[in-house]
């Protein structure tokens, strides 16, 4: 009895419990020995009785996918105790497969002491749920703990449209022809290959651009040009290409933002075929994504706003099937992107064409692809210089067309913002040199009111207009950052560390008052995430907008090692899946407008305890932000 006392207290949690406790634990144990690979438990069939503590030998445990491939394989050896997670948090039933291997002896606690335990020693409690807390971390056990009954549903739904790759589709052949020919002659091509779209090539072999049936219609035939032309003359360009090893879901969002039908596959550098919007679609005919091609077709601002209103229903859905937040707010930040897109389109119709080139780019949150359900607008316009006698008649266009965008978009539920951050603010909307020396301005001032304006329109993105002005703009920019930097670096780096995560003292969640309720705010939990991949990415001139695109950057640039990128982006996203389930319960069942108040009661304890391993690793970065950029550690 005295060894198996002795041994207890090397096992956690067991060694948290006092003597005279252990020993009752001891008289309580059954040793059991295992055979060579002996199944142990069943993925969501088997219902333990107890928990197993590993005395010697090893457990073998993974998950099985649809497909019986293990997924998640981890051993255990000795002093390891199995199954606690199991019997607090999965209603008794295995999480995964578990295998025994030769020569396994394990000691075996029934349940019903277990239970008991852990209602009298809350920290023998806390070690399992704590535990838990940490691997829900992990995107890919996340996933498989959150399938739905049928794990059919969630496999088609996660697996086959959000982690099927564009290798696994069928592709047509590339059809192509000299820059040279002649129209009828392309157009027989495509007829005698039953094709709809034929791509051509220049001297060099390069595609340049490309002709569809719909080319030919409103380019020759309407225009009554003579088919003998060049079919170079008629073509559409620029052509959109993907990679073999991109997803599904990427190509589809990438056809809706640059609205081409027709997508180049390459491989390996070259170009393996192509495949249209149609074939995209027909296979994913039960997809969310298809409803934003319904949003391109919308007729009306009443039907836009309609739109709008399912998105909180489609998101939940979503995220019940196990997709990743991430990929939710690319889907969420695409349908507000083409409703601004089809706004933007319908106030051009009104008010006539624009009198310069022009580019309209959106801030904050849209502009980083992370939108929510409570949303404002925040857009800015950049126009083309024009001689002095043409400044006024452009400029009053813009902030026409500016104002019209604006009331269109709170009417279909993008609502002003309050901080004046619009288009419509004639503060923000602005020739390209004038927004250049705003720019200027900001850096050289660097107090906190100007570096929180030039933070705001880091976050910035494109997605009407011309890009080569956006694109001028950035290229001078990373010319300015070459010069030194500190006091900008110093006060972005004060703005990333004036959120603190909300703990205690005592590493508790720290709440205060709204409408009766003690409650957290998740946005101002996220900010310092944002706010220190921004300083960041500003720092070694990442142009990427996206939160997660921007610490993948830094990871590959060596500014984070693998372990911290992965610590940053699964506690993001983690907050960022409680964040929008959150605002859809608000807007779904509630019939509420969406907040970001979390009242900590109504999450369940294994949230509670990851939702503090996060704000740990949170305040961990944050010590390195005030070391790195203000060169003192307590702030």
């Amino acid at each position: 009895m005295k060894n198996r006392v002795d041994f207890l207290k090397t096992v956690h949690p067991f060694n948290l419990l006092p003597q005279q406790v252990l020993e009752e634990v001891a008289q309580q144990l059954q040793e059991i020995r295992y055979s060579k690979e002996t199944v142990i438990y069943k993925q969501e069939i088997t219902k333990l009785r107890g928990i197993d503590i590993l005395v010697e030998g090893e457990y073998e445990s993974f998950f099985y996918d649809s497909a019986q491939n293990k997924r998640l394989l981890e051993h255990y050896q000795s002093g390891h105790c199995f199954g606690g997670i199991s019997m607090l948090v999965n209603r008794k039933q295995s999480l995964r497969t578990v295998i025994a291997k030769k020569g396994t002896i394990i000691y075996f606690l029934h349940r019903k002491e277990f239970r008991a335990i852990c209602k009298a020693y809350d920290a023998f409690f806390q070690y399992f749920t704590s535990e838990f807390g940490k691997m829900m971390l992990n995107d890919e056990f996340a996933h498989f703990f959150k399938h739905p009954v049928t794990f059919e549903e969630s496999y088609i739904a996660s697996e086959q449209l959000y982690s099927r790759k564009m290798e696994s589709m069928e592709y047509r052949d590339i059809v192509a022809c000299a820059d040279d020919t002649p129209i009828f002659e392309a157009a027989r091509l495509m007829a005698h290959h039953k094709i709809s779209c034929v791509f051509v090539k220049n001297q060099q072999g390069d595609i340049i651009g490309y002709a569809t049936d719909i080319t030919l219609r409103d380019n020759v035939v309407a225009r009554r040009l003579d088919a003998g032309l060049p079919i170079s003359q008629i073509m559409d360009n620029p052509i959109v290409v993907i990679n073999s090893d991109a997803y599904v879901y990427e190509a589809i969002l990438m056809m809706f933002r640059t609205k081409t039908r027709y997508l180049l596959i390459k491989k390996d550098g070259q170009f393996v075929g192509f495949i249209s919007r149609t074939k995209l679609l027909s296979e994913q005919a039960q997809s969310p994504l298809v409803f934003i091609q319904s949003v391109k077709l919308a007729i009306s601002v009443e039907e836009l706003k309609r739109k709008w209103d399912s998105v909180p229903q489609m998101a939940t859905q979503l995220l019940g099937r196990g997709v990743h937040a991430e990929i939710v707010n690319q889907v969420i930040t695409t349908v507000a992107d083409t409703i601004a897109i089809k706004v933007i389109e319908s106030v051009i119709e009104e008010v006539g064409k624009p009198p310069a080139k022009f580019v309209f780019m959106v801030l904050g949150s849209e502009g980083r692809k992370e939108q929510t359900f409570k949303t404002d607008q925040d857009n800015a316009i950049i126009y083309e210089d024009k001689a002095n006698e043409h400044r006024e008649e452009v400029r009053e266009y813009f902030l026409e067309f500016a104002k019209r965008v604006s009331d269109k978009l709170n009417f279909i539920g993008f609502i002003y913002c309050d901080g004046g951050f619009m288009a419509m603010n004639p503060e923000w909307t602005h020739s390209l040199s004038y927004w250049k020396r705003n720019y200027l301005s900001w850096m050289a001032e660097s107090v906190p009111e100007s570096v929180i304006k030039f933070s705001t329109f880091f976050d910035c993105r494109h997605i009407y207009g011309e890009e080569a002005i956006m694109t001028e703009l950035k290229d001078f920019l990373d010319k300015e950052l070459e010069r030194p930097m500190e006091k900008l670096f110093f006060h972005m780096a004060k703005n990333a560390l004036q959120y603190e995560p909300p703990l205690t003292f005592f590493k508790r969640i720290r709440t205060f008052t709204k409408d009766s309720q003690d409650v957290f705010d998740i946005k101002r939990a996220m900010t310092p995430i944002v706010d220190l991949a921004r300083v960041y990415a500003l720092k070694h001139h990442i142009f990427d907008v996206n939160t997660g695109e921007r610490l993948k950057a830094l990871k590959d640039k060596g500014v984070f090692t693998e372990a911290a990128y992965h610590e940053l982006i699964q506690s993001y996203y983690f907050l960022m899946s409680l964040r929008l389930r959150r605002q859809a319960t608000q807007i779904i069942h509630d019939k509420t407008a969406p907040n970001n108040y979390i009242d900590p009661e109504t999450l369940t304890k294994i949230e509670r305890v990851t939702l503090t391993e996060i704000f740990k690793t949170i305040e961990g970065f944050q010590a390195r932000i005030r070391m790195e950029f203000t060169g003192n550690l307590l702030g």
